[in-house]
């Protein structure tokens, strides 16, 4: 599990594939609690191996067709052990150039700077390599680490999405943050 696709300063990213199915299960159990009031809801299988693989092999599928880019990061000194999700999704080409990120941190790494690392070195590489204009996330206003993470890595609000997202059954609010890619002309 050392074939880092790119790494920041504490983090090695390594592309989603079906390799990663036990790691990256072992991850999201160990996080569930901690991610429960943010997530959507999500079957069992979600959290083994074989659930994991599946998808892992449906986000291979989708990089191939240039829609989604999904990580899964390691501390270095330890790389079988996951304790990081950074992903790109929904990529829009022609005059958008943009796409949504997710990300999730090891509930025991929280409040250390990691998620605002993650966050900064995938745009850095979503701009750099695939040539975007403009990175979108959408944040629960309640979660307040999550949104300072964001700022950190440089994306600012834009305003509120009312009704967002399902989040265990309630239609929750979002803050629209954005980053646009500061290297192009005119930005």
């Amino acid at each position: 599990m050392r074939h880092y696709v790119f790494r920041s300063p504490r983090l090695g990213f390594l592309a989603a594939s079906p390799a990663l199915a036990s790691p990256a299960a072992a991850f999201y159990r160990r996080n569930r609690t901690a991610f429960a009031p943010f997530d959507p809801e999500k079957e069992d299988s979600f959290f083994t191996p074989e659930g994991q693989s599946a998808l892992l092999q449906g986000d291979m599928e989708q990089a191939e067709r240039d829609m989604r880019y999904r990580f899964f990061v390691v501390q270095p000194r330890h790389p079988g052990k996951i304790v990081g999700m950074f992903c790109l999704d929904c990529v829009i080409r022609g005059a958008f150039q943009s796409c949504f990120l997710s990300y999730k941190t090891d509930h025991t790494l929280w409040n250390q700077g990691y998620g605002s690392e993650g966050i900064a070195a995938l745009s850095a590489w979503g701009f750099r390599n695939l040539h975007l204009h403009r990175i979108e996330a959408n944040i629960m206003p309640r979660n307040l680490p999550s949104r300072r993470a964001a700022a950190k890595a440089g994306f600012v609000e834009e305003g509120l999405s009312r009704h967002y997202l399902n989040i265990n059954g309630i239609w929750e609010d979002h803050i629209h943050m954005v980053r646009i890619n500061s290297e192009e002309d005119g930005a």
